[in-house]
């Protein structure tokens, strides 16, 4: 039943019955009315008090619990819950799997409308913690306190800066990160040693309203070589204060492959159009994938799941089936990797990309790995893609496409079709706009093989592969 409370709806005893979109889970109100609910597990029995309205839905937050699932183990982060990474690490990781594996087929179901054959087994990740090679974090004047923190006696905490997470929604709160649980060591160590060496000196954090303070953000990466790469972004020159800090991250870890700073004062974060100047080690670090090396540079695409990206590539290549003979083009080939995965076994690989500094490092990646059958061009997919650049090129046998989440433009997939490969293995990182495109296809194409690949383990992400045979 429901009851007000302060204009709220307080709904006792709602059972969770699925996990919905963006990592929150799903309910349904007396009078169905849907209600989404952060933090909770399907199975969950729980007390609802609702903080909006909307149409046809609510969003709401568990304010009390009667019955705890059976699928839910407790978060190893001190920071989950007010963090919005993880938001299924409450979440057994073989229900994870479940759920995705199940957002993945209802998508391509219901939005492509399409005939599926039987999935292949979602391939769960080895490593379900440390496994991100890339991590961005925020510096903040005033950090955002928690509920522990706020119900604390500390009234000095609201003053203290903060460098961690965006809290969700929120794009001027910072949460400050004690230890997170995604990346390995020394990233933690890294972070933590620059908060406290810049409280120390005096260094202003960033304030996003009023657009003042000297540090911006930091991003630290790391290689499965072992390489590191760590770049802070200052709002502002001050010459003396940059270089203060620099020198003390780069003697206090020594390990540093490549220490790299932006002097940023737009009105926002992003690193593609700034110069990135390089102050100690290399502007790259290299990840390395059965024998073949890839340089990251700090604007570089690369999967953030090393370990996983291999298995991504393996299914990859095993539904490209490749022979030796073929003609392959690797849409948005971003810095190559595919394309010179798949080479071996291809006659020739065309990689098509729209960042011009991912092809110079494609370029460069296929000279480091001595790979003479690769051939990179940049520009815009839909205008690069046309009849003048594959009679250039040669009509291909395969194509395989990684598009990004937005999924590919329509021109392209009119170009596919009207060309008409014999295969498309169709990578995606988001399987409703995938399932979109499958739809378009539907009319020369059948799918074949489907399997989704968890690459970012304790949240709702999934990626997935497909392979569209001509009918």
């Amino acid at each position: 039943m429901g009851r007000k409370q302060t204009n709220k709806v307080i709904f006792e005893n709602i059972t969770v019955l699925d996990a919905g979109a963006k990592g929150v889970s799903v309910a349904k109100a007396p009078e169905g009315q849907v209600i989404f609910i952060p933090n909770v597990v399907p199975g969950d029995v729980i007390d609802v008090q609702t903080l909006k309205k909307r149409k046809s839905y609510f969003e709401g937050k568990a304010i009390k619990f009667h019955k705890y699932s059976a699928d839910r183990t407790e978060p190893i982060c001190q920071h989950f819950g007010a963090c919005g990474g993880c938001k299924w690490q409450n979440m057994k990781y073989e229900k994870q799997l479940f759920y995705k594996n199940q957002e993945v087929y209802n998508n391509l179901k219901r939005i492509g409308k399409i005939e599926l054959p039987n999935f292949e087994p979602i391939l769960g990740s080895t490593k379900q913690f440390f496994y991100r090679n890339k991590m961005e974090f925020g510096f903040s004047d005033t950090r955002w306190l928690n509920e522990k923190e706020i119900q604390s006696d500390d009234t000095t905490l609201s003053k203290k800066p903060a460098l961690g997470f965006h809290i969700p929604r929120m794009w001027d709160k910072i949460l400050d990160i004690e230890k997170c649980h995604l990346q390995q060591d020394p990233s933690n160590a890294i972070r933590n040693a620059i908060r406290e060496f810049a409280v120390e000196n005096n260094m202003s954090f960033f304030n996003a309203r009023n657009h003042e303070g000297l540090l911006r953000t930091l991003m630290i990466r790391t290689a499965s070589t072992g390489e590191i790469m760590v770049l802070i972004q200052f709002f502002q020159e001050d010459k003396a204060k940059r270089e203060l800090l620099l020198n003390f991250i780069f003697e206090k870890f020594p390990q540093i492959t490549s220490l790299q700073y932006v002097i940023n004062g737009k009105a926002n974060d992003t690193l593609y159009d700034q110069d990135v100047k390089l102050f100690k080690g290399r502007d790259y670090i290299l990840e390395e994938m059965e024998g073949l090396h890839f340089s990251i540079n700090a604007k570089s695409f690369y999967q953030t799941n090393s370990d996983q990206a291999y298995e991504l590539y393996k299914i990859t290549r095993d539904f490209a089936a490749l022979t030796g003979n073929e003609v392959v083009y690797d849409l948005y080939t971003g810095t190559g990797t595919i394309a010179q995965f798949v080479a071996k076994q291809a006659k020739k690989v065309i990689g098509v990309e729209a960042v011009p500094e991912a092809i110079f490092d494609a370029k460069e990646n296929a000279k480091r790995n001595n790979i003479s059958n690769c051939e990179f061009y940049d520009g815009d997919m839909k205008n690069v893609f046309n009849d003048d650049f594959i009679a250039q090129h040669g009509l291909p046998d395969v194509i395989i496409t990684d598009p990004p989440r937005d999924g590919m433009h329509s021109a392209v997939v009119e170009q596919i079709m009207k060309i008409a490969p014999k295969k498309v293995v169709y990578v995606s990182c988001n399987s409703a706009t995938q399932a979109r495109d499958l739809a378009l296809m539907d009319e020369k194409y059948k799918v074949t093989r489907v399997r989704p690949v968890d690459m970012f383990p304790q949240t709702h992400h999934v990626e997935n592969v497909v392979l569209l045979e001509l009918k």
